[in-house]
């Protein structure tokens, strides 16, 4: 099979829920001055609340941190499309690895919730299967880098490989053989993903994806 890189990715994505949602922006909870009255203020897409101030409508809002970062300068054609090829692979994976993380959050919260072990096991029997079953033709559309970069993306959102992530949910057994399994297709569970080193460009895409940049 082509994409045999998928193989590690849907023993990940067995932890999703049935959607895979774009980032937004958020209007922020405020608590005004009890003597300003409270407004609403409509900039579309979106809605914030506001402040009426001597007469002036002031919208609340959070603004997050914004990166610059020098242009590129690329030593060939090659080193260009190897680029472009980057950027389409993080818009493709990154929402997924954003995903994982906050399933990963809160799969563990409720997961506390369940009486004992055994209950706990079977709501994750019960997930694999279905998610397995929901997301595996996804998974297959994905290249092998792809799959691969998903798993270091994974890293970077929860700061935990995928092998961990596995040990965690599934126990060690099951981390191992899947880790086995995956090694055979030239992939590993346990790959890290480094910020300051050899995923620094990878790092670079992800911030200005977020930022909408590109």
């Amino acid at each position: 099979m082509k994409r045999l890189g998928i193989v590690s990715l849907v023993l990940i994505i067995s932890l999703l829920p049935p959607a895979v949602k774009a980032q937004k922006y958020y209007a922020t909870n405020i608590t005004p001055d009890k003597r300003a009255p409270l407004s609403t203020i409509y900039l579309m897409p979106n809605v914030y609340p506001a402040v009426v101030m001597e007469g002036d409508t002031i919208a609340c809002m959070w603004l997050g941190d914004f990166i610059k970062y020098s242009p590129l300068t690329f030593r060939s054609t090659k080193d260009q499309i190897a680029y472009l090829k980057l950027v389409r692979d993080v818009k493709k994976t990154l929402p997924y690895a954003k995903e994982i993380a906050r399933i990963i959050t809160e799969t563990y919260e409720y997961m506390e919730t369940l009486p004992d072990d055994k209950a706990r096991q079977e709501h994750l029997n019960k997930m694999e299967k279905y998610l397995k079953d929901a997301y595996t033709p996804k998974m297959k559309k994905l290249t092998k880098s792809q799959g691969q970069l998903l798993m270091k993306l994974v890293d970077r959102e929860t700061n935990s490989s995928s092998y961990h992530i596995i040990d965690a949910f599934m126990g060690s057994f099951k981390a191992w053989s899947y880790n086995l399994f995956a090694g055979m297709f030239g992939n590993s569970l346990k790959v890290r993903y480094n910020p300051y080193g050899e995923d620094r460009i990878t790092e670079r895409v992800c911030v200005l994806v977020e930022q909408g940049v590109v």
